[in-house]
């Protein structure tokens, strides 16, 4: 018997599965609460190759004309060091986390921070500062 997506474990490492985490938001079928949601729905979407939600989620005024992902690319284990705001009520939100990956022989660490703005009741992905 084979194990839906949906009933996997979410890639975002959150504890619950994929269908009531991440792959709610990658449906569209809710928008993310909180700045720390969308982070781990964005790094989720990393992990499954979905250019479209990523950049759905990403601000208009600071998303790439287009977006290609790396097949290659083995996103393993998502680390949420610090939040600051982003919260239901908030405006902005800031995210810092650290991201480890496989490609190819190599791995690796992205270790960001992230902004977030909250318009119309809906989160976006403005920027960030990758460290080291």
């Amino acid at each position: 018997m084979t194990v839906s997506l949906d009933q996997e474990n979410c890639r975002c490492l959150s504890g619950e599965q994929y269908g009531q985490c991440c792959g709610r938001f990658h449906r569209g079928a809710a928008d993310a609460a909180t700045a720390e949601q969308l982070m781990r729905s964005r790094y989720s979407a990393f992990a499954l190759l979905d250019a479209d939600y990523l950049m759905r989620t990403w601000h208009p005024r600071t998303a790439p004309a287009e977006l290609e992902l790396d097949p290659g690319m083995e996103w393993r284990r998502l680390a949420i060091l610090s939040t600051s705001g982003g919260g239901p009520l908030d405006t902005e939100g800031v995210v810092e986390f650290t991201a480890h990956y496989r490609h190819g022989n190599g791995r690796g660490v992205l270790h960001e921070t992230s902004r977030f703005v909250r318009e119309n009741r809906r989160w976006f992905y403005v920027d960030g500062d990758v460290h080291g």
